[in-house]
């Protein structure tokens, strides 16, 4: 009978609870791996801060310089777009399976889901009359064959009774009459048998039909989770796939096209003119006699402290002035003390520009400063 013999559904009906502790699993599995890509950008970060002062005062110079300091600002962008992938996997990937796995998964008050209690109600409705046939027809056949057993007795001790002495007429006649009452009771029990079979057999086509409706419609909602969770993977895959990534490539093609400026000749030439016979030579002149000028009164305290305040206003009313409007496309809570805080679509002055670690800096409410990363927010 196959998955339609009485609670062979089980299986397929519990599919409903394993798509929820896959839709579980994955998220859990995919959270893990955004703490990899958050670590990896901080051991990159880390990396390029150790590593950039040395490179910075290395005694190499020119266009070697470059190359060795663009692997530190390649690094910097890396970092920046790998901690971009941690927020995507957790914040776009991660909510849009709890989210869907929150719709489309109904919890009872006592257990269960109500998917899971509607396919299986519509197993055991299909099953319930087929089961009570089966079970008329089982009585019936253990009907017949106890019937048959009886018969088959009956005649073995028929058969042994004839011709032999030592049973009496009267004894043989009555195992014949016995044998006669049997079979006939046998030829009742079979066609009591094969009518409820035939029964059976033609309620067959209506049970697998009822059956089959039921698991069409448990098909119908397992396909919904698979096509879903295709989609889903399809998103990670595209948040991981580094191959396919404009920014990747344009690190590391701006590094490669760094790495093949290096010129030996201009490197050469540069220090030559600087450190070597090419360079400006103070050679011995006549000179006239200049009378020597007073230096100018150094500033007081007073003056040095009132020109810094001056300064620091002009400063700070060019950046107001030239601050671009901008509006934040996600939530974003400050981790440091230096940075800012603000929730999706409000509104703030950007003023200043992205720096190779992808962080801006930001104004708010006139009176907020601080710094914000750059991919959060979207020019007005």
């Amino acid at each position: 009978m196959g998955s339609c013999s009485p609670g062979n559904y089980q299986r397929t009906v519990r599919r409903t609870e394993d798509s929820f502790q896959a839709c579980t699993d994955m998220v859990s599995c995919f959270q893990e791996r955004a703490r990899v890509e958050r670590q990896y950008a901080q051991a990159l970060s880390e990396w390029s801060q150790k590593w950039r002062p040395v490179v910075d005062s290395s005694p190499l110079y020119g266009s070697l310089m470059k190359a060795w300091q663009c692997f530190m600002s390649s690094a910097d962008r890396l970092a920046s777009l790998h901690a971009s992938m941690c927020r995507a996997l957790v914040s776009e990937d991660g909510d849009r399976v709890r989210t869907w796995q929150k719709d489309n998964f109904h919890k009872k008050v006592f257990g269960g889901f109500k998917e899971t209690q509607e396919i299986e109600t519509g197993f055991a409705r299909a099953q319930k009359p087929w089961t009570k046939k089966l079970k008329k027809l089982d009585k019936a056949r253990q009907a017949f064959h106890k019937a048959s057993r009886r018969e088959y007795l009956i005649r073995e001790r028929e058969a042994h009774a004839q011709g032999n002495p030592d049973v009496n007429i009267d004894k043989q006649k009555k195992l014949q009459e016995d044998l006669q009452l049997a079979s006939q009771e046998v030829d009742k029990m079979r066609s009591r048998y094969e009518k409820v079979l035939e029964e059976v057999n033609r309620y067959a086509p209506r049970y697998m039909e009822e059956m089959e409706s039921v698991f069409d419609q448990s098909q119908d909602e397992e396909k919904k989770r698979i096509m879903f969770l295709k989609q889903a993977l399809l998103s990670i895959h595209d948040h991981l796939d580094v191959t396919t990534n404009e920014s990747v490539r344009s690190v590391y093609s701006e590094l490669h096209n760094t790495l093949m400026s290096i010129d030996e000749q201009e490197d050469l030439r540069w220090w030559k003119n600087t450190h070597g016979p090419g360079m400006p030579t103070d050679w011995p002149h006549f000179q006239e006699y200049n009378p020597e000028k007073k230096p100018k009164p150094k500033k007081g305290k007073k003056e040095v402290k009132e020109s810094l305040l001056l300064k620091t206003l002009h400063c700070v009313r060019s950046v107001m002035i030239g601050g671009v409007k901008v509006r934040a496309l996600y939530d974003y809570v400050g981790q440091e003390t230096d940075e800012l805080s603000f929730k999706a679509g409000e509104e703030f002055l950007k003023i200043e520009d992205e720096d190779d670690q992808g962080w801006c800096r930001g104004m708010k409410d006139g009176q907020w400063e601080g710094l914000y990363p750059a991919n959060y927010v979207e020019v007005v």
